[in-house]
C-alpha cells in the first residue's frame, strides 16, 4: 500500500489488522501516477489493477478482467463498467478522445444497459483499470510529470500506439464517487486537465492531427462559453462553486505556458513513443477517429 497523504493515514487505518501489508509512506503527495508507479515497481504480479480510493469494486471484478485478458493475449488493458456511486448510471465504459487531446468517459451518465456487451474500448479510466505487466514493461509506467489527471489517457494511448488492444468488461463492476478528491469543478482540476490534455496531445497525436487541435480547442472554448451562459456544463459548475469565470481564461494561459516550459521534454518523449510504435501514424489516426468525441460533447460533460 502506498500512502500518498503525507500524514500517515494508511497505518492509522490498517492498525494491526494487516500485519503482512507493506506500506510505503510518502512525506508529501507525489501525484497519482508516481504513487501508482511505486506500487507497481514493488509488485511482481502479471497484472496490475488501479482503483481510486473513492471507488468501490463489486465482488469478482478482478476475476472478470483476468478472465478477459487471459483469453486474449493481445489485450494489454481492460476497462471496467464504472457506475456513478449509488446510481444506475455510468461514470465510464472506457474513454474517448477529442481532436484537441481532451479525454472524456464513454457512456458517462447513460444507463449501463447501453454498454452491456463486451467490446473494444480505446483505453480504460484509471479510476478502475487493469493492465498487463508485459505491456507496462514494454511502454513504461504512468508519466509522473502529469501529477494529476489524464495520466491514464497518456498511458492508454502509448499502449495502443505500441499495438496493444483494450477490452471493455461490462461484468467487472465498480461504483465511483465522481471527482471526489479534487472536486467536480475546482480550479485545481481545471488547470491539470487543461495542461495535461496539451501534454497528451504533443506526446501522442500523429503530426497530421496536430494542426487541427487548436481549432478543436477553440470550438470547445466556444461551447464552454455558450453553456456557461445557459448554466450548463463544467464551466457553469465551476462558476457555481464561487469561482470567477475570468479565472478560466487565466487557467488556460497558465496551462499553455506550462506546455512551452516543458516542450523539450515532451518532444523527447514523443520521439521515444514513435520509435517504439507498431501502428503507423495513419493507423493510429484512424483508431483515434473510431473512439472520438466532439468538442461540444466535451464541454457538456
Amino acid at each position: 500500500m502506498v500512502d500518498n497523504s503525507g500524514r500517515g493515514l494508511a497505518r492509522e487505518a490498517l492498525g494491526d489488522g494487516f500485519p503482512a501489508a507493506k506500506v510505503i509512506e510518502n512525506p508529501r503527495n507525489v501525484g497519482f501516477g508516481a504513487a501508482v508507479n511505486q506500487a507497481v515497481r514493488e509488485s511482481r504480479a502479471p497484472f496490475v489493477a488501479t482503483l481510486n480510493d473513492d471507488a468501490v469494486a463489486a465482488p469478482g471484478w478482478i476475476a472478470e478482467m483476468v478472465r478477459v485478458m487471459e483469453s486474449r493475449p493481445e489485450v494489454g488493458m481492460c476497462a471496467a463498467s464504472v457506475r456513478l456511486f449509488g446510481q444506475d448510471r455510468l461514470d465510464s465504459a472506457g474513454m474517448l478522445i477529442a481532436g484537441d487531446g481532451s479525454s472524456k468517459q464513454r457512456g458517462h451518465g447513460e444507463p449501463p444497459a447501453r454498454f452491456a456487451a463486451e467490446s473494444e474500448a480505446l483505453l480504460p479510466s484509471g479510476s478502475a483499470a487493469f493492465y498487463r505487466r508485459e505491456m507496462l514493461d514494454e511502454i513504461g509506467l504512468f508519466d509522473e510529470d502529469f501529477f494529476l489527471y489524464c495520466e491514464d489517457t497518456d498511458l492508454g494511448l502509448r499502449g495502443r500506439r505500441a499495438g496493444w488492444a483494450c477490452a471493455y468488461a461490462p461484468a467487472a463492476g465498480v461504483e465511483h464517487h465522481y471527482s471526489h478528491s479534487a472536486g467536480p469543478a475546482s480550479a485545481l482540476k481545471a488547470y491539470y486537465v487543461e495542461r495535461n490534455r496539451l501534454f497528451t496531445l504533443v506526446k501522442n497525436f500523429p503530426a497530421r492531427m496536430l494542426w487541427r487541435a487548436p481549432l478543436v480547442a477553440l470550438a470547445r472554448y466556444w461551447w464552454h462559453a455558450v453553456l456557461l451562459a445557459r448554466r450548463r456544463g463544467p464551466a457553469a459548475r465551476y462558476r457555481e462553486q464561487g469561482h470567477r469565470a475570468a479565472g478560466l481564461a487565466a487557467i488556460v494561459l497558465r496551462a499553455h505556458w506550462a506546455l512551452l516550459v516543458n516542450w523539450r521534454s515532451l518532444w523527447r518523449k514523443r520521439r521515444e513513443i514513435e520509435r517504439a510504435a507498431r501502428l503507423t501514424p495513419s493507423e493510429f489516426a484512424r483508431l483515434l477517429g473510431r473512439h472520438s468525441i466532439r468538442a461540444r460533447q466535451v464541454a457538456e460533460l
